[in-house]
Parts: C-alpha cells; structure tokens; sequence
C-alpha cells in the first residue's frame, strides 16, 4: 500500500503524469472612462499651471517647450499662454504619427488648458513672496505629479514630453531620465538672461520633477489606458 505522500504510479511502475497547472487569466488592462480622463487632463494642467505661477514669482524657469515659452516670455513680454501653445504647435505632428491620434488630441487639449490657466491664474491667485528653494522643491513636485496625471491618461504636454514619453514606451527608456536631460538643457540655456543662482534653482526643480517621474512612471507599472 503506497504512502499518501508517493507519487501515483502507472502499470509500468514509472511516475504517472502529473497534472498540469492552470495558470491563472491575464486581467486586462482597465480603461478610462471620458469623464475620468476630463477630470485627470484638469487637474494635471492645474497643477502645472500652479507651479509655473511659483516659478514666475519666484523668478525660476522650466524645461521644455515651457521653459522656451518662459524664456520668450521674459525676453520680450508677450503673453506666456500663447506662446507656450504656438511653440507646440509642430509638436502634434510627431505625436499624430508616433503616439496615436487619441494621444496627439488628449494633448492638445491638455496644452490648451494649460495655456488658457496660466493667463487666469494671476486673477485669482496671487503670492507676494515664496522663497526659490521652496519653489524649486514644491513645485518640481507639483508639476511632476501633473504630468503623472497626464501621463497615466495617454496625454501630456507637449515638448519634449511627446519625446520621452515616446522613448519610454517605444524603447523602455524611463521617461523621467530623457526629461531630466532636456529640461536641465533648456534651462542652461536661461544664463544668458537670468542670474546664475536662478538658473541652479531652476534646475534643481527639474531634477526634482525628474526623478519623482523617473521613480513613479515605470514601463508596465500602470495598466489602465
């Protein structure tokens, strides 16, 4: 009589096939409904648009097409809002191509309230004074959080986020490492125009943003869509 631990035999002696394993049912991905991905495109662009109303009173820049918009903005005063939006104008096309149609749309709309935000912003919220340090921190993380928002809805804010964005999903470099690299650029480019402790401030921010995107925006991690 076998031991109730043995293995079943068949007439041969040998071991009897074993029963297979079933293996469990992939869960599809969950997907978005509208109204989560308004709510999401809002707050996103809300939070950047927070930020950037930090960074202006405290005198610090961003990166990407942002960061260029600031620096038009300062150099020559025309309204950050508008030129934020015409600079990502030839953005979409890269976008349409590589990301998708439902992407490149999500992003326009997205770019378009940021814009339109920013401009308002100054009447409804104002800050006399906020130390730069504070800013560069608070607002990295700000605005980090936004585009995570952004992200995590297949949209974003044009720029240089279309690209890292893009490398992420199309080669599974980490998107928070290409927009590290871009921003920390853009924002070099600023010496010229600001002063150099602003400048550091500035891109301390990025960083600060970068690496919170890097850490929480990993391939796979996120399965809705």
């Amino acid at each position: 009589m076998s031991s109730p631990l043995s293995t079943p035999t068949g007439s041969t002696g040998l071991p009897g096939p074993v029963a297979p394993v079933p293996v469990p049912l992939a869960v599809p991905a969950l997907r978005h409904g509208r109204f989560e991905d308004a709510q999401a495109l809002f707050t996103g662009s809300l939070f950047v648009s927070i930020t950037l109303g930090l960074f202006a009173q405290a005198g610090l820049l961003t990166g990407s097409t942002a960061g260029l918009a600031f620096l038009l903005h300062y150099a020559t005063g025309w309204p950050f809002g508008a030129v934020f939006f015409a600079i990502n104008l030839p953005f979409y096309w890269f976008a349409w191509t590589r990301m998708g149609p439902e992407f490149t749309i999500k992003t326009f709309i997205s770019v378009a309230m940021l814009a339109l935000l920013v401009d308002i912003g100054p009447r409804f919220i104002h800050i006399d004074y906020i130390n730069p340090l504070y800013a560069a921190i608070a607002g990295g993380l700000l605005m980090g959080t936004g585009c995570l928002f952004l992200a995590r809805h297949r949209s974003s804010l044009g720029g240089a986020t279309i690209v890292s964005l893009y490398l992420q999903n199309r080669y599974g470099i980490r998107a928070g490492k290409v927009q590290m690299i871009i921003d920390c650029t853009v924002v070099l480019l600023a010496l010229w125009i600001v002063p150099f402790e602003r400048v550091a401030y500035s891109v301390l921010a990025a960083v600060v943003m970068s690496v919170f995107l890097w850490i929480s925006h990993r391939p796979g991690r996120y399965a809705g869509n």
